[in-house]
This record gives structure tokens, C-alpha cells and sequence, in this order.
């Protein structure tokens, strides 16, 4: 099965903490690198997962308060002092583009790399990226400002040739791709041999799906059904409802609802909030609804 990765950077929320960095978070999908937010911080915490940062060339950002993005303007300029050449490219909420551009004509002039920015419609659920791995699509959230949660769909891989097959057929390498794109086999002796005998089905295409930060929506259910994994923002127990409404912030006990709701498969909390010494409440809170939870942490890897 092809790598695909999460690897949690940060999980604080606004008011800095010594226990959490800032939201970031990297997915690694067959070794490209896709970042989620970037919050102060998530550049050291990069060095400290020992992800390659050649290989990250696309940052999603949910929405345009400072412990979501923060860090990106230090980010890109230590891209400049590592010596990037390829170009960076950028995804948020089209207000970002002339704070972006501003922060960079300031304090990144003459670098050797660009960076390319496309903004997102956050009230739209629609394709926002597209390569030969991954389709990336928007998720409307509801927050004090503008803010999008994202999708990540792994693309179904070609079917596996049976070396069995190859041997006992004498099929030429040259032919390998051929009929992992479908075609079938004929021998020297005229027999067809079908596509499916001569191959084994590809794993199943993973989601991945990212809420983070809004109130608690359950119409977001349809649009995440059946992900491998959520990442659902808990920032407050269910007995502080009443500030996490004020907020448009999430219960532990509503993001579980949520997963249950979608039949995900596994959910990972976090976000949460400086006024919590200790997670565990949280965590058990949201085990009551979705047994299948885990807490957030710095350097945490989830494979999907």
C-alpha cells in the first residue's frame, strides 16, 4: 500500500500554551508533501518530524487568524535561506492574496522561488486542487470569519500484476503496463488471457478530512461520510458549551457526534483549549459517542 501519512505539527489554539504548538499539520501521500495551516512554529516543527522540505510544494490555509498562519511568512523565508527554487503555492481564503504579496514584497524580496497564490471560496464545497494522486476539495466551516475545512481524496492506483502470471505466461516486461492499464494477454498459442486473471486489485482510495475551526455542523456529515480518518477541532468540553457557542468553537462531545454521524472510521481531536492542563477529559468525553478517537499531539504520525 502506497504511503499516506499524517503528521500532527501542532494542535493549540489561539492563546500559547508550553504543552502545544500552533495548528499545522503535514500529509505525506506517496513522499509529496501537503501542508494544513501553518501556525508560529511549524517550520522548527518540521526539523523535529524529519520531513524533507524539498518535497513540500502546496499550503492549504483554513482561515486568516494568526495561530492558523503565523508561521508562513517565517516558513517561506527560511525556503530562501535552504536555496528553493521551486515555486510554493499557496491555498486560502481569497482576502489572504494582498497580505500575502505585502508580507512578501517586505520581507522576502529577491528570493530565488515564487509563490503562487489561489484563494478559496469558503462558502463553496468544490475541487480547489487536482494532481495525479490526490483530488483536494474545500469544506464551507463556520466561524467568526471566513474559514474552509479540506478534503483530501487519494486516487485509485493501477491494479498489481501477478508475478505468477508474468512467469507462467512469459509475458515481456514491456507489456507490464499494458495490462495494468486493462488490456488483456493473447499467447503465442492464441488464448486470451483476461486483464482481471493476470491482476490483483489496487487497495481501496483513502480520505482524509479536515475541521478545523467552527462551530458544530452537522450537515458536515455528508460531506465527510465514510473518511478513513477526521481530524475534528475539540476545543472545549460539552460543560462549556456556552463558551465554545460564543466562539464557534466545537465540543469534544459534538466532534465525536459528528464522526459517528459520517461513519468515519477513526477521529483525531484537537485544537484545544489553553484553559485544559490535561486532554484526558476530552478524549473520554469523545470516546462516550465514538469509541474509534484519539487525541491530538506535537509529532504525532497517523498512517491513513
Amino acid at each position: 500500500m502506497e504511503k499516506f501519512e499524517l503528521t500532527i505539527l501542532g494542535c493549540g489554539s489561539a492563546l500559547p500554551t508550553t504543552r502545544h504548538f500552533a495548528t499545522s499539520q503535514v500529509i505525506n501521500l506517496r513522499d509529496k508533501l501537503y501542508m494544513i495551516d501553518c501556525g508560529e512554529g511549524a517550520q522548527l516543527q518540521l526539523r523535529r518530524s524529519h520531513l524533507k522540505c524539498s518535497r513540500l510544494n502546496r499550503i492549504f490555509i483554513s482561515h486568516l487568524h494568526g495561530d492558523h498562519c503565523f508561521g508562513l511568512i517565517g516558513l517561506i523565508s527560511t525556503f530562501n535561506l535552504l536555496g528553493r527554487t521551486a515555486t510554493l503555492h499557496v491555498h486560502a481564503p481569497e482576502k489572504f492574496g494582498p497580505q500575502l504579496r505585502d508580507q512578501l514584497d517586505f520581507f522576502c524580496k529577491g528570493m530565488d522561488f515564487s509563490v503562487e497564490f489561489h484563494p478559496i471560496d469558503t462558502t463553496r464545497h468544490a475541487l480547489i486542487y487536482e494532481d495525479r494522486s490526490l483530488s483536494v476539495y474545500s469544506i464551507p466551516l463556520r466561524h467568526r470569519i471566513e474559514c474552509s475545512g479540506f478534503l483530501f481524496k487519494e486516487k485509485a492506483t493501477r491494479p498489481h500484476i501477478r508475478r505468477d502470471m508474468i512467469d507462467f505466461y512469459r509475458i515481456p516486461i514491456s507489456e507490464i503496463n499494458n495490462i495494468k492499464n486493462g488490456k488483456d494477454w493473447m499467447t503465442e498459442e492464441g488464448t486470451l488471457v483476461p486483464h482481471s486473471m493476470l491482476t490483483t486489485p489496487s487497495a481501496p482510495p483513502r480520505t482524509y478530512a479536515y475541521c478545523s475551526d467552527t462551530c458544530y455542523l452537522p450537515e458536515l456529515a455528508a460531506l465527510v461520510q465514510d473518511v478513513d480518518l477526521l481530524f475534528h477541532e475539540a476545543t472545549f468540553l460539552h460543560q462549556d458549551l456556552k463558551r465554545a457557542q460564543e466562539t464557534f468553537h466545537t465540543t469534544a462531545l459534538q466532534a465525536a457526534t459528528l464522526a459517528r454521524d459520517s461513519h468515519a472510521k477513526k477521529l483525531c481531536i484537537g485544537h484545544f483549549s489553553a484553559r485544559y492542563e490535561d486532554e484526558q477529559p476530552l478524549l473520554e468525553e469523545a470516546c462516550s459517542v465514538f469509541p474509534q478517537t484519539i487525541l491530538a499531539k506535537e509529532n504525532l504520525l497517523i498512517p491513513i
